[in-house]
């Protein structure tokens, strides 16, 4: 280690941590696993990205680089044996931000990032449920997406060019191209014209296979988005596409362009109750809604309603602390509730426009779309009303896993997507599986696109713990599979799905990721053991109930 620590050092002009403190404070992200890196390094600037690739490419047997910024992640993307590069420090910049367009360093939290963006009327409507805690650079390693993700979809969308520090040690930058364009790259004889040749013939030879595998769902991050890359109605050719979402497995990303959109000022929520009896038509009553094109449609089921109830006492304070207002905010649902009981799922199909009249007008349209199926129903008055389903939506699950002794969020089937129309048959077969195990979870997400986040509560000291991980992961991703889903509609494969795409793709599929991974990092140091080259060993040593 004290060799690697003073080559380290010497490279770089920023700092290089290997004390015992650091190391453990970057073991774990808000996965269920735990990799002590032997070295922690805080690059000040592009030279010392460059630098630290060029070390690393002379000492690739015995080191490697991870980028990390908030560690937020779920899936146990930014961790590492050999050495993390936190951009938190150095990289969190926002360089410009103008008409429709913003250039950032990635180090940046998206929280500050988007009070510098609506200072000018302007959103980039990817952000995540952590929107106070992560940053861009993540949300671009990840592909995430959120809550407007039906509308404006994912981060990938408004990726307009990145500059890349690639295994050369080169920076580079990426962005769409034309033909001619395209041209002019591949006539190069440096390894930036390589790699615009080799990746281009990948997809001529490929074309059938990744025209046919692309996942047919409207969110995935699992894999490499070979399929954007070529645009054959344009005839455009966009690298960006392979490095959203590719967690840091293909280069290191130092300057972001983002695309970015006005939001609209007014909004309505029609709220839906659905009982057991409702299950049935829930694929029609979700594509009737959609027909009405709603912003955002999110959902929570039952379970979440029950962890909402149990943790009452501080949601209220995050609800606004106001009894009498709370009261009065939610005296429909208290009356349908008394009535009826609790609902098997609540839908959230929140509309936007210009005006409150024209939001009410469309939430109006879409209930009544739905009138047929008699559900309880409802528009909120005002945006603040709203917020107290989104807080509820947003919180519950923080608040049990805050409060329940003994037991700790696992991730590891939190994320996978379906068609909606699916999801009536889909559903109960998933809660058949996971009741088998008697798990304390929850499901809510984003229903409109078919994208659920599952997060049980486990006891990781239970010796069947690593067994449960790989069972669930199995029955649930095969489970997937047969309704031609996606694993991964926004966290992405991390450590713990890259397992598991055999379960989306096919054996050429996954050799072209392989393929990708060569061509662009041939040496493997940047990021192992995620989107490619995964081993059942590494996983279950990495597991926390193993470290």
């Amino acid at each position: 280690m004290e060799e690697i620590k003073i080559g380290l050092q010497n490279a770089i002009e920023g700092e290089v941590k290997c004390d015992t403190q650091t190391r453990q404070i970057y073991s774990e992200d808000t996965s269920i696993f735990h990799l002590e890196p032997t070295c922690v390094v805080y690059p000040k600037h592009t030279e010392d990205i460059q630098a630290l690739v060029r070390f690393a490419d002379e000492h690739k047997e015995d080191v490697s680089l991870t980028a990390r910024s908030a560690g937020t992640d779920m899936s146990g993307g930014p961790l590492s044996e050999s050495v993390v590069v936190s951009f938190l420090e150095h990289f969190n910049s926002i360089i410009e931000v103008g008409d429709d367009y913003a250039i950032t360093e990635p180090g940046v939290f998206y929280r500050d990032f988007e009070k510098a963006t609506l200072a000018k009327g302007l959103l980039l409507p990817s952000y995540t449920a952590s929107r106070e805690l992560n940053t861009v650079g993540g949300m671009v390693a990840n592909n995430s997406a959120g809550e407007k993700s039906l509308t404006f979809g994912k981060t990938d969308r408004y990726v307009r060019s990145l500059k890349v520090v690639l295994h050369d040690g080169v920076e580079y930058e990426f962005t769409k191209l034309s033909r001619s364009q395209l041209e002019a790259k591949k006539a190069q004889t440096d390894y930036e014209g390589e790699l615009y040749r080799r990746v281009e013939q990948l997809i001529i030879e490929h074309r059938h296979c990744i025209e046919t595998e692309q996942p047919q769902v409207s969110k995935n991050s699992a894999g490499y988005a070979i399929w954007d890359v070529w645009d054959s109605d344009a005839d455009t050719f966009d690298l960006t596409k392979l490095f959203v979402g590719s967690q840091g497995t293909l280069g290191f990303i130092t300057e972001i362009t983002f695309d970015l959109v006005k939001p609209r000022p007014a909004s309505r929520m029609l709220v839906l109750f659905l009982r057991a009896e409702h299950f049935a038509q829930l694929g029609d009553i979700v594509n009737k809604i959609l027909t009405h094109k709603p912003e955002s449609f999110e959902s929570y089921d039952d379970k979440t309603f029950n962890v909402m109830l149990r943790v009452f006492p501080k949601l209220f304070w995050r609800l606004g602390g106001n009894p009498f207002r709370l009261m009065r905010d939610f005296w429909p649902e208290i009356k349908l509730i008394v009535r009826g009981g609790i609902p098997k799922l609540v839908l959230m199909a929140e509309f936007s426009a210009e005006t409150d009249q024209e939001a009410v007008a469309l939430a109006t349209a879409a209930e009544k779309a739905i009138a047929q199926y008699e559900l309880p129903s409802r528009i909120t008055r005002n945006q603040a009303e709203a917020e107290k389903f989104w807080t509820i939506r947003r919180e519950s699950f923080k608040l049990l896993r805050e409060n329940v002794h003994g037991k700790h969020t696992a991730p590891f089937i939190d994320d996978f997507v379906v068609r909606p129309e699916f999801l009536p048959e889909f559903l109960p077969k998933l809660y058949s599986i996971l009741d088998e195990y008697k798990l304390i979870y929850t499901v809510a997400g984003h229903v409109g696109n078919g994208n659920f986040h599952i997060i049980p509560l486990m006891d990781f000291s239970r010796p069947d713990f690593t067994d449960i991980i790989k069972e669930l992961s199995d029955r649930v991703y095969t489970l997937v599979g047969e309704y031609h889903g996606s694993i991964t509609g926004e966290h992405n494969d991390g450590l713990i799905r890259t397992l598991y795409l055999h379960k989306m793709f096919s054996a050429e599929m996954l050799e072209l990721f392989v393929e990708i991974k060569n061509i662009f990092d041939p040496n493997r140091i940047l990021n192992p053991h995620k989107k490619v080259d995964a081993k059942i060993e590494y996983l279950s040593s990495a597991i926390k109930s193993q470290s």
